[in-house]
């Protein structure tokens, strides 16, 4: 069982995600007020869903304020399809995103997936080049200072690192984070390597290498 909270401002939906998830066996809270999300015990949930367009506080913003206070994978709930409404909420933290209208089925696995990749052990700690990986505390180190990922970013680079030299399609990357492929988009990958690019670009640090036409690998 998990304990999840689901921010959206309209009942139909909430109700929705509590009836479904609450069947799967998980606690499940629900909020339709976003502006009082930042100040609920943050630290209890294991998963938060979070619709975009809401009054008052919309979902990007209150992504921004809380991804520094949880490590818990966040998944948006959007009825926004555009491919920059996608890179704009992964860039602010988001590990996933589910659009409207989505069935019960796909809400269910979406769910299932990332909850069961942070219930993997991990024990070990994987060195590579400059970096090593905390694999039980799921923290990638680089020079001696650690590099803030999101859970999904994490676990991309997590994957290739383990797989040093092996170039995957961004589809197989999906697959292997998520375990879960039917009605994805895989162009979420892209997104999250920009932003890993990004964080270690600024400690002098490029270990993901583009192979066009293929994917991606870590070199």
């Amino acid at each position: 069982m998990a304990h999840i909270l689901a921010v959206d401002d309209e009942p139909a939906v909430l109700a929705l995600l509590q009836h479904t998830l609450q069947k799967e066996g998980h606690l499940v809270t629900v909020l339709s007020d976003s502006s009082i999300v930042s100040n609920t015990q943050l630290g209890s949930f294991d998963l938060i869903l979070l619709d975009v367009m809401m009054p008052g506080i919309d979902g990007f913003s209150l992504c921004r304020q809380i991804r520094e206070k949880v490590d818990c994978p966040i998944l948006f709930l959007t009825a926004r399809s555009m491919e920059s409404d996608i890179m704009e909420g992964l860039g602010v933290g988001a590990d996933d995103y589910l659009t409207k209208p989505f069935g019960a089925g796909e809400l269910r696995a979406r769910v299932h997936a990332h909850l069961r990749r942070e219930k993997r052990e991990r024990r070990n700690i994987y060195s590579v080049g400059e970096a090593y990986f905390n694999l039980s505390g799921k923290e990638l180190i680089v020079k001696e200072r650690p590099v803030p990922l999101t859970p999904s970013e994490y676990m991309i680079c997590e994957f290739l690192a383990l797989h040093r030299g092996q170039v995957f399609s961004r589809e197989q990357i999906y697959e292997a984070v998520f375990g879960y492929d039917r009605d994805s988009d895989s162009s979420t990958i892209v997104e999250h390597i920009k932003n890993v690019r990004g964080k270690l670009n600024r400690l002098q640090f490029a270990p993901l290498e583009t192979v066009w036409g293929i994917g991606y690998r870590w070199r």
